[in-house]
């Protein structure tokens, strides 16, 4: 219910009540705790054409704060955001590639931390939700693995925690968690019974989420989709083993296919190679276009196994590989799927580029520390009361 209203407010409690499914009167329950709690407010009265005029209701944005950060290979971005998910202020902290040790990257979170309590000074901090690349330990806030800093069971949370000396609590996951959060908050995901985010970038993976909760598995690996083989005999993926499919789609991948069907030029970066590929398809160059095919294929051979397997209801296809080639994939990859996915399942599902003018990564570390707080002062409310 709560994300109805951040997403559409101010609302009556009818209104929240036509849109979740939920009987006004547990609606009324719900906003009546959440009031207690000190989430939502009384916001005016709605005139209702006659009739007894009804309260409209808002999240409580005097309150505290919460703070979401994106760490990435090149970056540390922040945002400050109030509770109903408002930007109050954002700051970003360029990264070095040759900054890839757990000290380097709490330096910088440091920093732009400082730069958040400068600002907002005046504010609570109710919570600080860390997205890390990565296979993460939720419930003992440990990087497991992190491919891109060669990281082995890294207690950042500890770390992140000794270094800023907050009192609020700290929440850290994935970025493919935390984008899924964000959809489910925020974006396509709103409602949604059952979704997939395809997550296409240097690495690619899926976040699920069902009846509105992320699904993590049990050890939070779930979505880990980029490393399941679709050909034994392909090429050896950054994980070691042979076959995955981001070895495939993942952006080096990309690039490698890209050369074998007879691109023979160079870029810096890989983003400005993909913006390359990009170009040519659209101009219809043949080393291009054989390209996309080529990954449209190995695109819809992964998708349909987890079509297959969970059946969503949506498929939303983020990530900055997905921005760049999206318009040229997703057509390819609808002109596959019937050969690959059950007709039920495939009758069923919807797929859309992601489409959201806000960092998703960042808005759902921020998502998984509001939920956190919410549950932590339920919690401590109802100790109170016993």
């Amino acid at each position: 219910m709560l994300r109805h209203l951040l997403a559409d407010h101010p609302s009556s409690r009818p209104d929240l009540a036509k849109k979740t499914g939920l009987s006004v009167a547990t609606v009324s329950n719900l906003v009546t705790e959440l009031i207690d709690l000190g989430v939502v407010v009384e916001a005016g009265l709605e005139d209702s054409g006659g009739g007894r005029p009804r309260m409209l209701l808002g999240p409580n944005t005097d309150g505290g704060v919460l703070i979401g950060v994106d760490v990435a290979t090149t970056y540390v971005k922040f945002e400050a955001y109030d509770l109903a998910l408002q930007v109050l202020f954002r700051i970003e902290e360029q990264v070095d590639l040759a900054e890839d040790t757990p000290e380097k990257l709490l330096d910088h979170i440091a920093s732009g931390m400082a730069a958040v309590r400068e600002v907002l000074a005046d504010r609570e901090i109710l919570g600080l939700g860390v997205s890390l690349p990565g296979q993460v330990d939720v419930a003992g806030g440990i990087s497991v693995s992190n491919p891109n800093w060669n990281w082995r069971d890294v207690a950042f949370k500890e770390l992140l925690a000794e270094r800023l000396g907050l009192d609020a609590p700290i929440y850290l996951d994935n970025s493919l968690k935390t984008v899924t959060a964000g959809e489910l908050w925020f974006g396509d995901g709103l409602g949604v019974e059952r979704l997939a985010v395809v997550v296409l970038g240097t690495g690619v993976g899926v976040g699920l989420a069902f009846d509105g909760k992320l699904y993590r598995g049990a050890t939070n690996s779930a979505g880990e989709w980029g490393h399941t083989t679709i050909d034994p005999n392909g090429p050896v993926c950054r994980c070691g083993r042979r076959g995955c499919i981001e070895a495939r789609i993942g952006a080096p991948g990309i690039l490698r296919q890209w050369a074998a069907m007879g691109c023979d030029r160079e870029w810096e970066t890989q983003e400005s190679a993909i913006e390359a590929l990009a170009a040519d398809w659209k101009t219809g160059e043949e080393p291009a276009v054989r390209t996309i095919e080529a990954v449209a294929r190995d695109l819809a051979l992964g998708v349909a196994n987890f079509v297959n397997l969970v059946n969503p209801d949506l498929v939303v296809f983020t990530g900055w590989v997905s921005d760049a080639l999206g318009e040229a994939l997703l057509p390819e990859l609808r002109r596959r799927l019937p050969d690959h996915v059950l007709e039920s399942a495939l009758g069923a599902l919807r797929i859309k580029l992601d489409e959201q003018s806000r960092n998703m990564v960042i808005l759902g570390a921020a998502a998984l520390a509001l939920e956190g707080h919410l549950n932590r002062i339920k919690s401590v409310g109802s100790r109170a009361r016993l």
